[in-house]
């Protein structure tokens, strides 16, 4: 299969790309950024661009990956976060349509799912985010260009049968989360685990497995996240006293995590649920919290990425320039 895979020189590009190549697909990266698997550099928000890529490479798929992220808000202004992440999504779409092809993936982000209050974590009780959370208030242009994205992808398969499936991914990125400082980076992903992240080898494999159900499922979205180890009626005692309900579940963590001076978190605000991913798509990520524990456990090496001085390759290109 010819793909076009948008953000190819990203964080998660780089893993996507050559986990599609391996199985003899051709890929066709596209970048504002060069890379190592892009073959164009140019933005999704340029028409012209993008239709003369279909035609010169003979596009049969797209994975739609590349994006202004929530970073981004501190250095671009919202028309840009419009331009890219809504007219470049249009763009693609119409492209597909207009080739005739069968399947579209969309890799878009549980930010949307996150209004103020929701993250302000006021509540009695962690909140359970699934695909059925609404209604949806995303609380900055990142998220609204997202959601707005999502419905484009809606829009035609509804109108013109185009194939799309929607993954809502948590967090993989490598670098120091921007609003959390109170614990080392390591201990906070690691902590994440439980509720909110998962690793970008997971990522990349979950759009892969996407691609390949697509023309089957239709018009899908999925929460994208290591599978929790909590159900849903222990929100309230994960508000409350987050610890007791994973020494429930994990009775070795806290003996583990205090061998590295790591602290498991005392309050939970939230919960991210990809059972349905499971279900649905068939596909659950390898990583999760129990693999963390076991690599601490064995004094391996942490099965996620952490870098703390990434910068992203549109940015480094820019300061070069």
């Amino acid at each position: 299969m010819r793909i076009l895979l948008t953000g190819s020189s990203g964080w998660l590009g780089r893993f996507l790309a050559p986990k599609l190549k391996a199985r003899g697909d051709v890929v066709i990266g596209l970048d504002v950024a060069p890379g190592a698997d892009t073959d164009v550099v140019g933005t999704v928000a340029e028409r012209a661009l993008v239709e003369r890529v279909f035609t010169e490479h003979a596009i049969e798929a797209v994975i739609h990956a590349g994006a202004l992220h929530k970073p981004d808000i501190a250095r671009y202004d919202r028309q840009a976060f419009v331009d890219v992440n809504v007219s470049g999504t249009l763009n693609l779409l119409e492209a597909a349509l207009r080739a005739g092809h069968d399947r579209f993936v969309f890799t878009s982000t549980t930010s949307l799912m996150i209004s103020q209050a929701i993250r302000e974590e006021a509540g009695e009780a962690a909140v359970w985010l699934d695909e059925s959370t609404g209604p949806l208030a995303p609380r900055n242009i990142y998220g609204v260009t997202k959601l707005a994205a999502e419905g484009l992808c809606r829009l035609f398969h509804a109108e013109h049968g185009l194939n799309a499936v929607v993954l809502r991914t948590a967090r993989f990125f490598p670098e120091e989360d921007d609003t959390i400082d109170d614990l080392p980076g390591e201990n906070l992903k690691a902590n994440e685990f439980l509720n909110r992240r998962l690793t970008v080898e997971d990522a990349a494999s979950a759009h892969v497995a996407a691609l390949d159900r697509a023309p089957e499922l239709g018009f899908e979205i999925f929460v994208v996240s290591a599978p929790t180890p909590f159900e849903r009626s222990e929100v309230g005692e994960l508000k409350k006293d987050a610890s007791a309900v994973i020494a429930r579940h994990f009775p070795q963590a806290a003996e583990l995590y205090a061998q590295r001076g790591w602290q498991l978190p005392r309050s939970i605000g939230r919960v991210y649920d990809a059972g349905r991913m499971e279900r649905v798509l068939g596909f659950r990520c390898r990583t999760d919290f129990a693999a963390i524990l076991q690599a601490v456990e064995e004094g391996g090496e942490l099965p996620f990425h952490h870098d703390p001085a990434y910068v992203s390759p549109k940015e480094e290109a820019s300061a070069s320039t």
